[in-house]
């Protein structure tokens, strides 16, 4: 689709202005007050990514400019994502009229909220530009994408198959746009204060700093999950998801369990089954060592983030066969605190605990979430319903999962009911406008058409009734 191109004077090609101009430009011409031409824009971003070719050619691009990660988790995150989240998005209305209630007289319609800044991280440098690009189509609107600087160039190249997918059916391709290299805090930050929706992911930084810019924000919290293993839980079942889930990609997802909390009674069967899931128990000595380089100066080891198991066991010391293994469990007494094995990872360590009862692993849970993740979310293996409902009344996270592989559970799955999304909030006790995963209902506007109905007016013996019964009028 082809609109003539009219630009403000003096603008620099590829400055934030410039940019958002062509956003509102592509805008205009975007047919997006009809829902199955959106819909067609979603679908060709989606394809642009899940193309087989597409997807591990990104995948492949991603490890080699981050460091980060492993590309066969990384394809399936390309993909997976991209499916789960367009199932979502195809099911539901976002354009035009998007419900209707005519015994309540309220039609809803669905509107863009504009030009939205996609502020992204290198742990997925094209799994969540793709993922934001989705939903902010959705939305009618168009997406500036600002990358990290470690996953630009893949990013980039993301943003370039995006592009060519749009004009390939008629859609302008101005509707996904890249801020561009030199990547810098400066030009990021001055692209969210001037959109209309700044949606951000990745370094709490960014996250506080899209807060305090007087820009509509969405941000989320960090992750540092903990899940309980409890006396009814089926161990072997329970072994295999947590490592399945806190391997895939080398633990760069924020759903990665962190730390495991392990009832007494069941603690060295448990860790039995962990082992024969592919874990490696550190001795105490170890354990030190593991400490000793995991931190430095309290501050996160770069060569052992997201690095694979046996680049991990020779950094860390460990013996020949730790290599052979998938991940690397730390016993602890009790939660430390910040730069240590409470803090989040990032890595294939886990942390390990060991409680008297299930009040005990409550308590430890809590203090986990007060260091570092509270309000994201936190797991339970368990038959036991009344403990995953306890768990979930009395801990402030957004999430809660039952028997399930954190990782492919919490951003959406197709046996749960959590939208697919590679953003979750983490609610004000994250510090973060949103208490659910990031989804299409975030990036439109709602007009109700409201008419009158039979009055529905009750009598102040209705409302009152039950407070004068106790207390008199």
């Amino acid at each position: 689709m082809n609109v003539e191109r009219t630009f403000e004077p003096g603008l620099e090609p590829g400055t934030v202005d410039e940019l958002i101009q062509r956003a509102h430009l592509a805008m205009e011409v975007y047919e997006n007050r009809d829902q199955e031409r959106v819909d067609q824009a979603v679908r060709a971003v989606a394809w642009s990514i899940f193309r087989p070719d597409r997807a591990r050619m990104l995948a492949e691009l991603a490890v080699e400019d981050t460091g980060l990660g492993n590309v066969e988790s990384k394809v399936v995150k390309n993909t997976r994502k991209t499916f789960g989240t367009l199932r979502d998005l195809l099911r539901a209305k976002t354009v035009g009229v998007i419900e209707e209630d005519p015994a309540r007289g309220l039609v809803k319609f669905g509107k863009p909220v504009g030009v939205v800044g996609a502020v992204c991280p290198s742990t997925n440098p094209s799994a969540t530009p793709v993922n934001k690009a989705m939903m902010a189509l959705k939305g009618g609107n168009a997406v500036i994408i600002a990358p990290s600087p470690a996953g630009c160039r893949t990013t980039e190249t993301a943003v370039n198959c995006m592009r060519s997918e749009l004009a390939r059916s008629g859609h302008p391709p101005d509707l996904v746009q890249l801020l561009p290299a030199p990547v810098s805090k400066h030009a990021t930050r001055e692209l969210v204060e001037k959109v209309d929706l700044a949606v951000v992911t990745g370094s709490q930084n960014n996250v506080q700093s899209a807060m305090r810019s007087g820009t509509v924000a969405i941000g989320v919290g960090p992750g540092n999950v903990p899940v309980i293993i409890d006396s009814s839980a089926d161990l072997d079942a329970a072994a295999g998801k947590i490592a399945d889930s806190k391997t895939f990609d080398n633990a760069t997802s924020c759903s990665s369990e962190n730390a495991l909390v392990i009832l007494d009674d069941v603690y060295d069967a448990a860790i039995a089954a962990l082992e024969r899931a592919g874990g490696w128990r550190c001795s105490p000595d170890q354990r030190d060592r593991v400490a000793a380089r995991h931190w430095r100066n309290g501050i996160l080891n770069r060569e052992v983030i997201a690095k694979d198991a046996d680049v991990a066991a020779e950094i860390f010391e460990l013996p020949k066969e730790a290599a052979s293994r998938r991940f690397f469990m730390v016993e602890e007494l009790e939660p430390d605190g910040i730069g240590g094995f409470a803090d989040e990872k990032l890595s294939l360590v886990l942390t390990v605990y060991r409680a008297a009862d299930f009040e005990g692993a409550q308590r430890i849970v809590r203090r986990i979430l007060e260091i570092k993740g509270r309000g994201h979310s936190v797991g339970i293996h368990t038959r036991n319903a009344r403990h995953a409902r306890k768990l979930a009344m009395d801990t402030d996270v957004v999430r809660v999962l039952v028997n399930q592989a954190h990782t492919f559970g919490n951003g959406g799955s197709f046996d749960n009911a959590m939208p697919f999304t590679l953003s979750m909030g983490g609610g004000t006790w994250a510090g973060n406008t949103i208490s659910e995963n990031l989804n299409h209902r975030h990036f439109i506007n709602i007009t109700h058409l409201v008419s009158t109905i039979p009055e529905d007016r009750p009598s102040e013996l209705d409302l009152f009734g039950p407070y004068w019964d106790r207390y008199g009028k």
